[in-house]
């Protein structure tokens, strides 16, 4: 047999105990663990920033969240683009097509291109794109600056999620981590020095923010490629060779799959950023409660993310080779992980909400024990809402390891905003239920596209087992 031409059988055979339950485990650990920890390794660089940022005053700290705000939906619906690369590479390595695994990967840096050069209007019309959403001027001004220069970081960004494909499929996740956490220390040093003006640096303020934040993109994408052109495993893909030749048909494939994963994603990130537009109707007390809720959510569902993204290489891998028995297995065993991980973390919601709920708030300020008072049931509901939210976030990956995304993206849609945001409303306003309303029409929402994605997978295997069958 060819080296190219190995497969996802072949290569999956060789140890000991491969297919069986046990292996299965630590295959899923193995990939899913490096990117959960790069997960939460990203939060902590945003995390950082915030923290170093906000020494600067209540408006510098403003500006942040609405430069971060504005940057991250232009980021996170390009990274729909990235993330359809993903199954495009495993199945291409499941069945050892080294040929379509480089014409996946190479067009996927091409989408990347095409997508900053469509999005640069926004970056330049930034502040008067702010203002029209009623923004005050100086607070616009300042997050326009930011993102003027951060736009810079928006390619490098994309690129490391696409070429992040190539290592996850080939079982070299732990490279993500490792330049992840490189990066969070690096950008914490860099922060300090030249937002503040430590180390005999100027204090550049939010300017020295954004070089920060665009210098520890460009090196977390200079890192991976290095990685990748210093591995005979990786190199060989030659991803840049003769970079210039298109292949219309991979890049057809990586625009129409990605962009239903882009809009499911941003669908699911704007839902959220209604929630706090309904909370901030009811007062300012029920608004930093959800804030809390939210942030402990935000944290917990890092993991649930991080395995949804090993469920897409585990199950494009098995559905590259056509080897359903094992795409049963692998997709099993990701959700049972992923189940007791969650129900893990809503026990401890469920048990701790007073002290988790502490931890965001100075206790001796003027309403904290207001604030802390109302989140306290919010902070139970979030325990549930992990639980439901992780599943549906699962199974999404699993769906796009078997290339769905049309389907999913339109169960996602109507479970989102026809059912979750119509019943949050319903229940917090004409209701009266109030902010606890608005926590359980999300989790109903949740709920109904863990269900309909859940059915979606389940018919779809079936239905290609069945035809393999013939």
């Amino acid at each position: 047999m060819h080296a190219d031409a190995v497969t996802f059988e072949t290569r999956t055979a060789a140890p000991q105990g491969a297919g069986s339950w046990s292996w299965h485990i630590r295959a899923t650990l193995s990939l899913g663990i490096p990117l959960i920890g790069a997960q939460l390794a990203q939060l902590g660089i945003h995390t950082t920033d915030v923290i170093i940022v906000g020494q600067l005053g209540a408006v510098s700290l403003a500006a942040m969240v609405l430069a971060g705000n504005f940057f991250f939906t232009i980021f996170i619906f390009g990274s729909g683009f990235s993330m359809a690369v993903m199954p495009m590479v495993a199945q291409a390595y499941g069945r050892g097509d080294v040929v379509s695994v480089r014409r996946s990967i190479r067009m996927g840096m091409w989408v990347a291109i095409l997508y900053l050069l469509l999005t640069m209007p926004l970056f330049f019309n930034a502040e008067a794109i702010l203002l029209a959403f009623g923004q005050k001027p100086e607070v616009a001004k300042l997050a326009a600056d930011y993102v003027f220069i951060t736009q810079l970081g928006l390619l490098p960004a994309l690129l490391f999620a696409v070429l992040r494909a190539l290592v996850s499929a080939t079982g070299r996740a732990r490279i993500v981590l490792w330049i992840t956490v490189g990066i969070l220390i690096l950008n914490a040093i860099l922060a300090y020095a030249l937002v503040l003006g430590h180390f005999g640096l100027p204090a550049l303020g939010m300017t020295g923010a954004a070089i920060v934040a665009v210098i520890v993109q460009w090196v977390s994408l200079i890192a991976m490629v290095i990685y990748i052109q210093t591995r005979e495993e990786t190199r060989r893909y030659e991803l840049f060779v003769r970079f210039w030749r298109p292949d219309w048909h991979a890049f057809r494939e990586v625009v129409m799959l990605g962009l239903p994963i882009s809009v499911t994603v941003l669908a699911e990130v704007s839902l959220f950023s209604a929630a706090a537009l309904l909370m901030g109707r009811l007062g300012t007390i029920e608004l930093a409660a959800h804030g809390i809720a939210m942030q402990l959510s935000s944290i917990a569902f890092m993991l649930p993310l991080g395995l949804s993204q090993a469920a897409t290489v585990r199950v494009g891998l098995a559905h590259g080779s056509k080897n359903y028995p094992q795409l049963v297995r692998a997709s099993i065993t990701v959700v049972s992980i992923a189940a007791l991980i969650s129900f893990a973390g809503g026990l401890l919601f469920l048990i701790m909400p007073g002290p988790l709920a502490s931890l965001f708030l100075n206790e001796n300020t003027p309403d904290a024990a207001a604030v802390l008072a109302y989140a306290g049931p919010l902070v139970i509901i979030a325990g549930l809402f992990q639980l439901v939210d992780g599943l549906q976030a699962i199974v999404a990956g699993l769906l796009r390891g078997l290339k769905d995304a049309r389907v999913p993206m339109i169960l996602a849609l109507v479970s989102y905003w026809p059912i979750g945001f119509f019943l949050a409303w319903l229940m917090a306003f004409p209701l009266g239920v109030g902010g606890i309303g608005i926590w359980y029409g999300f989790c109903v929402g949740l709920v109904s596209a863990a269900v309909m994605l859940s059915l979606r997978f389940y018919l779809k295997v079936r239905r290609e087992m069945q035809t393999a069958r013939v």
